[in-house]
């Protein structure tokens, strides 16, 4: 059950309804669709990856496409781009006409955009060159016009109502920036219908803010948006209906008004889950790690607390408060300029991550993708790649053997969904992405284990499975610093919480004997 102080957390926030919201609720009376799909099926090899699935969004709609990991979203995309084809019987209508047989040039020239989460832009090229560059596409050379290129994106973006520099090179930008270029990109190629897939996953709380006002500016300019996102609050807040996916097949249609995020989670799943706030008593468990004053110019300052044995420790707050700054000094990566740290009662000096894990310090970090994998390499590899010199045989040679029994032990004990240890890491979705860096971490056996935002990009039935584990470690005596910008998520797992700002820890707070909500307003302030 939901705490009884944490209920009007998992309500919508819902805005003004447009006039489309009202016909909506109303049953969508003298409204034709812009985009209507049924009996949509694709096979791959004998498997149903969707199966008589339907859809359906109305011009200027804001709609969610709802589902965990390798529930059928992507797929269902990439058969409204044009990128597969529906198996036969399949029924696919733009504003009323049929569009079978499409391909992604057709998609583009109806008005259908996809932003993938990795946006797919060129980092090298210019925020003027990224956004107008479909313009420049045709099938002869050409010479391109700077000028006209420029004209095009600033104009896309005054009509975003934000400024970025034309000039600057995308590799530049922050994430948010990115995801702004990608968004007019779409607009220079007349978009109609735009599909933003896991768009917040990676922005902080004023970034969500800001990307969702310019999803309703788009709604209001008559541009329909197919959201995609694990953040199911900001579903709720910004969507009028949200199209739930299980197992490659539908589930079912929903107004968001009256949704809640625990129905919501348990339409995606088939599953309930059960909110509740840890109560452990840990103040006589040994101290773990003991921070006094630690600073590092212009990333944080006079910071002190302690972790104690199977104690998970939350620390939130906004982007900007110097959270992950204070893990890599934790781990090794950067060095403070004053201060100390202690780990089981003895003083660390850390010249590098390598100090950090032999002191038996672990970070998982923000970035999963970059920093927390190599995408190339296999399953297997990225399991073992913080142990190696452990598995090396009187030759100096990795010893087979012990390296596959150490990745088949891992893989079973955080119930990993793969095909074969061999395979790409990047095969996995992204839960399973996330069990394998824990998996690389756990190897070293850790005194402390270090979660940076550990659940970005991960659907909310993974969520539950990681937070499972962590639980698990705790309980076994593991100290661990959980830190997320995500409150609900610290909240109902961490043992105290502390609030992060401008560098500086400024309250800590007790689940349970604090609301949640005093803690979003305090953290939002």
């Amino acid at each position: 059950m939901v705490p009884a102080a944490s209920k009007d957390r998992f309500a919508p926030s819902r805005g003004d309804a447009s006039e489309m919201a009202v016909a909506l609720e109303n049953g969508g009376i003298g409204v034709t669709p812009l985009l209507k799909l049924e009996n949509i099926t694709k096979i791959f090899g004998g498997v149903k990856a969707l199966q008589a699935v339907k859809f359906d969004v109305m011009p200027g709609e804001v709609v969610c496409l709802a589902g965990e990991n390798g529930c059928g979203k992507s797929t269902l995309i990439k058969v409204i781009s044009g990128v597969y084809q529906p198996e036969a019987g399949a029924v696919m209508l733009m504003d009323g006409q049929s569009i079978g047989g499409l391909e992604p040039s057709k998609a583009r020239d109806l008005g259908i955009q996809v932003i993938w989460q990795d946006l797919a832009l060129f980092p090298e090229m210019t925020v003027a060159e990224n956004i107008a560059f479909e313009r420049n596409l045709g099938p002869r050379p050409r010479l391109v016009n700077y000028g006209q290129m420029k004209i095009a994106a600033r104009r896309i973006l005054e009509r975003l109502g934000v400024a970025i520099d034309l000039g600057r090179s995308v590799r530049s930008l922050s994430i948010a920036q990115r995801q702004i270029v990608a968004i007019a990109r779409a607009l220079v190629a007349d978009a109609r219908l735009v599909f933003m897939d896991e768009p917040t996953a990676s922005l902080s709380h004023a970034e969500t803010k800001a990307l969702l006002t310019i999803v309703r500016r788009l709604s209001s300019d008559g541009i329909a948006v197919v959201f995609v996102s694990h953040r199911l609050a900001e579903v709720l807040d910004v969507c009028t209906r949200v199209t739930v996916l299980r197992d490659g097949q539908y589930v079912g249609t929903f107004p968001t008004v009256g949704m809640t995020q625990t129905r919501l989670t348990e339409l995606m799943t088939g599953r309930t889950f059960d909110y509740a706030v840890r109560t452990t008593d840990l103040s006589a468990a040994p101290v773990v790690l003991k921070v006094e004053g630690l600073s590092r110019r212009n990333e944080y300052d006079a910071v002190s607390f302690s972790v104690r044995k199977g104690e998970i420790l939350g620390v939130t707050g906004r982007l900007g408060a110097g959270r992950t700054e204070l893990a890599l000094s934790l781990f090794g990566m950067t060095r403070p300029t004053a201060g100390a740290v202690s780990l089981d009662g003895t003083k660390l000096s850390l010249g590098s991550n390598r100090d950090a894990i032999r002191a038996g310090i672990a970070y998982v970090s923000e970035d999963r993708l970059q920093l927390g994998l190599v995408q190339q390499q296999s399953i297997g590899d990225n399991a073992v790649a913080a142990v190696l010199d452990d598995l090396l045989d009187a030759t100096r040679l990795i010893a087979p053997r012990k390296r596959d029994a150490l990745i088949r032990d891992w893989i079973r004990q955080l119930a990993v969904k793969i095909g074969k240890a061999e395979d790409a890491v990047s095969t996995l979705s992204g839960g399973n992405q996330q069990r394998i860096v824990l998996a690389k971490w756990l190897a070293t056996n850790p005194k402390l284990l270090i979660l940076d935002s550990p659940t970005v990009g991960v659907d909310v039935g993974a969520r539950a499975g990681i937070f499972a584990i962590i639980h698990r470690l705790a309980a076994q005596g593991m100290a661990i610093l959980l830190i997320s910008d995500e409150i609900p998520e610290v909240y109902f797992n961490a043992d105290r919480i502390l609030h992060m700002r401008n560098g500086r820890m400024i309250a800590e707070y007790v689940p349970g004997a604090t609301t949640i909500d005093q803690i979003e307003r305090d953290v939002h302030a």
